[in-house]
C-alpha cells in the first residue's frame, strides 16, 4: 500500500509555530518485498522430470536405467523419512516369459516399498501403486514415459509427503512396481508374497497416467463398477481447474482398449481379490512413442490431476472401514 500523501493548506500563523515546536514525525516509508514463495508443486515437477530425463534411459526392468530410477526413489522415500516395511525397501523378483515365437525371456526386477503407519486403523492397509519402468530404449531412441507412468511416480511421491506431514486414518504402504510394461510382472509379485495378508488391504489405489488429461479434461476412475460402494465416496469431489474426476471404463459394454479393469498394475490386486480403484487420463498421441517427453506435460493440469487423486485419497481413508 502507498503512503498517503501529505496535503497542504491554509493554517493560523499560531498553528505554524505550534507545528514547528513539535517533534518531525518518521517518514513513512514502503514496506519491503515479500520473499518470493517456494513454488509448493516444485518438486511434483522435479520428480517427474528427473524420472523421464534421458539419463535415465527409459527405465526399462532389469536395466540400468530402471535401477537409476530405483535408487532415485529409494532416495526420495528416505528424505521424506517414509519408514521401510518389516520385509525391507526392496522388494527383487525374477520372472520369466514366453515370448509368440516359443523363445523365453527372463526379467529381473525390484519392486520399492514405503509404510506410513495409520492414526485410526494400523493393521489395515491402503496399498498405493504406480509403476517407475518403462519400454527402455528401442531402435535406437529413448521411451522416457513421462506421463507413463513417470507422473503417477510422481502423484503418488506427493501423496507420501502430504502423508508425512499429516498421518493417514488407515496405514499405507506405498509400493513403486517394477515390470508392469512387460505384464504386470511386480504387481504379480507383490500379491503372490505380500507383506503381510491380502485380507488385511482395504483397498488398492493405482496411479499410471496421470499428467495429461488436457485430452479430455477428466481424470478416469476405474473400478466403482466392480466396487459400487465407492463411487459415492469420490461422486461429491469437485472438479480442480480444467480437470475433473469420471468413472468408468470398466464395465461388460466396455471393450478392448476402452476397458482398463486388467490395464495396469491394479489388475493383479482384482485378480487376487482385492478391492481397486485405478486413477489415470485418457490415451494420446504420444501413448507409447519416444515422444511421450516433460516437455510435452502442462503443468498446471498435471497439478490439479494430483489435486483430485490426493483429494479422493483423503477421502476414501476417512470413508472405508467405518
Amino acid at each position: 500500500m502507498r503512503p498517503t500523501a501529505v496535503r497542504f493548506a491554509l493554517v493560523s500563523m499560531t498553528a505554524l509555530a505550534l507545528a514547528a515546536c513539535m517533534s518531525t514525525a518518521p517518514v513513512a516509508t514502503s514496506a519491503a518485498p515479500e520473499a518470493p514463495k517456494p513454488d509448493r508443486y516444485a518438486q511434483l515437477m522435479d520428480d517427474l522430470r528427473i524420472l523421464s530425463a534421458d539419463d535415465m534411459a527409459g527405465r526399462g526392468v532389469g536395466t540400468p536405467g530402471g535401477e537409476m530410477a530405483r535408487n532415485y526413489l529409494v532416495g526420495r522415500l528416505e528424505a521424506l523419512g517414509v519408514a521401510a516395511p518389516a520385509m525391507g525397501r526392496l522388494q527383487p523378483f525374477e520372472s520369466t516369459m514366453t515370448r509368440r515365437d516359443g523363445t523365453s525371456v527372463t526379467y529381473n526386477g525390484v519392486n520399492v516399498l514405503g509404510l506410513i503407519p495409520g492414526a485410526r486403523v494400523t493393521d489395515r492397509y491402503i496399498v498405493l501403486t504406480a509403476h517407475y519402468d518403462h519400454e527402455g530404449i528401442k531402435n535406437g531412441e529413448i521411451y522416457n514415459g513421462a506421463d507413463d507412468n513417470a507422473s503417477g511416480v510422481a502423484t503418488m511421491l506427493e501423496i507420501a509427503a502430504r502423508l508425512k506431514a499429516a498421518p493417514p486414518e488407515h496405514s499405507v504402504l506405498i509400493v513403486a512396481v517394477d515390470g508392469e510394461e512387460r505384464g504386470l510382472l511386480g504387481a504379480r509379485h507383490f500379491v503372490e508374497a505380500p507383506p503381510f495378508p491380502l485380507s488385511a488391504i482395504a483397498l488398492n489405489i493405482n496411479y499410471d497416467m496421470t499428467a495429461r488429461a488436457e485430452t479430455d479434461g477428466k481424470l478416469w476412475v476405474t473400478g466403482t463398477y466392480q466396487h459400487p460402494n465407492l463411487r459415492p465416496i469420490l461422486e461429491p469431489i469437485s472438479a480442480n481447474g480444467a480437470v475433473a474426476l469420471a468413472f468408468g471404463k470398466d464395465t461388460p459394454e466396455d471393450k478392448g482398449e476402452d476397458n482398463w479393469v486388467m490395464a495396469s498394475d491394479h489388475g493383479a490386486f482384482h485378480r487376487a481379490g482385492v478391492p481397486f480403484l485405478y486413477f489415470g487420463v485418457n490415451y494420446h498421441p504420444d501413448y507409447h512413442r519416444p515422444t511421450d517427453d516433460f516437455d510435452k506435460i502442462t503443468p498446471s493440469v498435471f497439478v490439479s490431476a494430483t489435486e483430485l487423486a490426493w483429494a479422493s485419497f483423503q477421502a476414501l481413508d476417512r470413508s472405508l472401514d467405518r
